[in-house]
């Protein structure tokens, strides 16, 4: 006889042992997923010493196992929470990060006082931060531009899990033609492609099962910054703003962007850790 406790003590020793730093926590969620419990409930706890159903083991067990072998935590549970919303996951949409939420902060901060604003998300993936604006803000149309088809159909998940009435609009953002399938907004958001070629190089391996084309942002990491920048302003209103998410050391290039194509009060803001992590800038 195996409780689930002795159970998850072991796949937590197991994965610890491969590597993770966070071995206890993602295990707890594993079990939680497979017994469709909140692992943070007193229900989740009381069962722990009950004895484990053997098709609740394997299954569990093999979800570790790949856990084990690098596979995202946030993939295999399937969804994941941002800014207070749940958000469905898998393979071939970017995963939703804390860091994220500082952009969300900033445009919330800027716009809560204001009615009836139109917000164009760009790079949209799953729609998270298109949801969250649409939640915290009192805009009257919340656009999610997003190219890829396998990304677009989690965001259409999240679109329904979340009663949502967020458009989403199929197209590249570094397309001017797309761009102009959008109707002039008050608030641009973008959260790009910004790993440069090292990055790449050096990604660890959790977040090599992310796609690609949602991390690789060029050479030096700024194409999007670049075109994005000017392309878009154009579907800015006067006044309006344009916030991107940066990554590590970039604040001084895309401030220089956003300069460079007119924008004025252009100021970086730092995540929760101290790293430089939005660029914003307001249209003349």
């Amino acid at each position: 006889m195996v409780t689930y406790r002795e159970l998850l003590k072991a796949q937590a020793d197991m994965l610890e042992k491969a590597g993770n730093d966070n071995a206890y926590f993602d295990c707890c969620e594993l079990l939680g997923k497979e017994l469709c419990k909140d692992c943070r409930s007193g229900e989740f706890e009381r069962i722990l010493d009950t004895q484990a159903e053997d098709g609740v083991k394997e299954s569990f067990e093999a979800m570790c196992g790949r856990r084990a072998k690098g596979e995202p935590l946030q993939y295999l549970l399937g969804e994941w929470e941002f800014y207070g919303i749940p958000v469905k996951v898998g393979k071939g949409v970017l995963i939703p990060r804390q860091d994220t939420e500082t952009l969300v902060e900033l445009a919330v901060n800027k716009y809560k006082k204001t009615d009836g604003i139109i917000v164009a998300d760009l790079c949209a993936g799953s729609g998270c931060i298109a949801l969250a604006l649409e939640k915290h803000l009192r805009c009257s149309e919340v656009y999610a531009v997003e190219k890829s088809e396998q990304a677009a159909g989690y965001l259409r998940d999240n679109l329904r899990l979340n009663s949502s009435a967020v458009q989403l609009v199929m197209g590249d953002v570094l397309d001017p033609a797309d761009a102009e399938k959008l109707p002039v907004c008050d608030l641009i958001v973008c959260n790009p492609p910004y790993l440069t070629a090292d990055d790449m190089e050096a990604l660890q391996t959790e977040v090599t099962h992310e796609p690609a084309e949602a991390l690789f942002g060029g050479e030096d990491g700024l194409d999007f910054y670049r075109h994005v920048t000017r392309i878009w302003k154009n579907r800015l209103k006067t006044g309006g703003t344009l916030i991107y998410e940066i990554g590590m050391g970039q604040e001084d290039d895309v401030m220089q962007i956003l300069v460079q194509h007119g924008f004025e009060n252009v100021r970086c803001k730092p995540d929760p850790c101290g790293i430089m992590r939005c660029v914003i800038g307001t249209k003349k």
